[in-house]
């Protein structure tokens, strides 16, 4: 099997266009890398992300939340006070909030659904990012001013500047910057390399935390290190196994769906005749993909600090018992962080997901679903469909998103490696993987190579 993948690689170098778009992504992606380690001047970014290793050697750093995630994407940027410390993330969000707006705004979804009317929703999320840039970039710009309130356990100053003033302007410019530019390359190498460009720049991020990980690994079962480890070889054993479950039931959920067939009736196009045919409509199993994942996680970064804030000031023990409940890791913030996660899957779909106008489709091109009436009754049929399938897709994502929780507060494994076994980013990376895989695939198929498998298709292609 891997003679056979060396083989097909290989051949993508055989091919000219492939060749070509395979360099100039690597060559942009590598662009991105340097744009997370180049520093904004008058920011002392050694000393921060020495604090965030030493903490990750130690296993207790606040590696999780919001922080935790927002570092994970940016690749370590934001730990190095770097101009690409706002990664991709507010184009990311920018494009999210224009895929909900379009459900809910008539307008917005009358654009979606027009000819044309795509580069305009793209040309607004675009907008939507500076502005997002703006805000986050000024945020980050006085969490820097008081890092000890970012960064609990940071001792030191990150700001040399005196002028308060021209740091946060430099600062704010250069984030917005940054990021614009990481957006600019993600969209260069969707239309001139190979793959989705911004999913390949969160990608390369989750990569580029690798070789730490790796260390932090090789600590865990090294006698002598810093990290103070009661595992042994059966431990090891262990999580290589749950590593190999996760990443074939990632591949498995991932690549799963549903066919539903569809009839299309003969029908007449002026004096052509058109046959009748069977298709198949693919629902998804894990139709919402990382997204639940994030917003859960987002929005159980705020409880406990507002809690503690709230307990400590107004002298309410109470309300610091609770906050402790929430904290990453207990038995509370795991029930809850479930149960949103099953909340936002089904709200994914439910936005994204318009059954309603899928019927009326195949109503007008002559479809239906054999042994279910058109109209209504088809819109019904697909409702009860994607919710059945749906529950299966968020028990998953509930399940890959507690392992790196579990592993990191329980089992006290350090953040940088529990990362690597679920959640957003074994997500991210498996679904980039098979997405890059298929177009490259697609490449090798025109010129009559083989693909990646031995019938030449990955499994899920229809």
């Amino acid at each position: 099997m891997l003679k056979k993948i060396f083989e097909t690689f290989a051949n993508c170098f055989k091919i000219p266009e492939l060749k070509s778009r395979i360099i100039f992504t690597l060559i942009l992606l590598g662009l991105c890398r340097v744009i997370s380690i180049i520093p904004i001047p008058g920011l002392n970014g050694g000393d921060l992300s020495a604090f965030f290793d030493t903490m990750a050697r130690r296993n207790t750093s606040g590696g999780g939340g919001l922080l935790g995630m927002y570092s994970m994407f940016t690749g370590g940027a934001l730990e190095r006070c770097a101009v690409g410390g706002l990664g991709i993330m507010p184009y990311i969000s920018a494009t999210i909030i224009i895929q909900l707006l379009t459900a809910v705004i008539p307008r917005l979804s009358k654009l979606a659904r027009e000819e044309g009317g795509r580069p305009k929703l793209i040309q607004y999320g675009r907008y939507l990012t500076v502005l997002l840039c703006l805000g986050q970039g000024l945020f980050m710009a006085f969490g820097w001013e008081n890092p000890q309130a970012l960064f609990p356990g940071f001792q030191g100053k990150l700001v040399m500047y005196d002028n308060l003033f021209w740091y946060r302007f430099q600062t704010v410019l250069l984030l917005t910057t940054g990021t614009l530019l990481l957006m600019w390359l993600g969209e260069q190498i969707t239309e001139r390399g190979i793959g989705n460009g911004i999913s390949l720049v969160i990608s390369i991020g989750i990569v580029a935390r690798l070789p730490q990980a790796g260390q932090l690994l090789w600590d865990m079962f090294a006698p002598g290190t810093e990290i103070e480890s009661k595992v042994n070889v059966f431990h090891a054993i262990a999580m290589l196994g749950l590593l190999l479950m996760v990443v074939a039931g990632v591949i498995a959920v991932t690549q799963a769906q549903r066919k539903i067939a569809v009839q299309y009736a003969q029908r007449a196009v002026g004096r052509k005749i058109i046959a009748g045919q069977t298709s198949f409509m693919p629902l998804r199993v894990n139709y919402a993909g990382v997204m639940p994942i994030i917003f859960a996680g987002a929005i159980l970064a705020f409880p406990q600090k507002l809690l503690h804030l709230a307990g400590t000031n107004f002298n309410l023990p109470f309300l610091t018992r609770l906050a402790g409940m929430f904290q990453e890791g207990a038995w509370l913030y795991m029930l809850v962080y479930g149960a949103l996660i099953l909340f936002f899957s089904y709200f994914w779909v439910a936005t994204q997901f318009n059954e309603i106008q899928i019927a009326d489709d195949l109503k007008k091109y002559g479809g239906y679903i054999p042994g279910v009436r058109p109209g209504q009754a088809t819109s019904n049929y697909l409702h009860n469909a994607m919710s059945r399938i749906t529950l299966a897709g968020a028990v998953f994502l509930t399940v890959i998103a507690i392992i790196p929780v579990f592993l990191y507060r329980v089992m006290t494994v350090p953040y940088p490696v529990a990362q690597f076994f679920g959640g957003t980013s074994m997500l991210i990376l498996v679904g980039v993987m098979l997405d890059t895989m298929r177009q490259m695939e697609s490449h090798l198929l025109m010129r009559h190579y083989d693909g990646f498998l031995k019938k030449g298709r990955l499994k899920g292609r229809f």
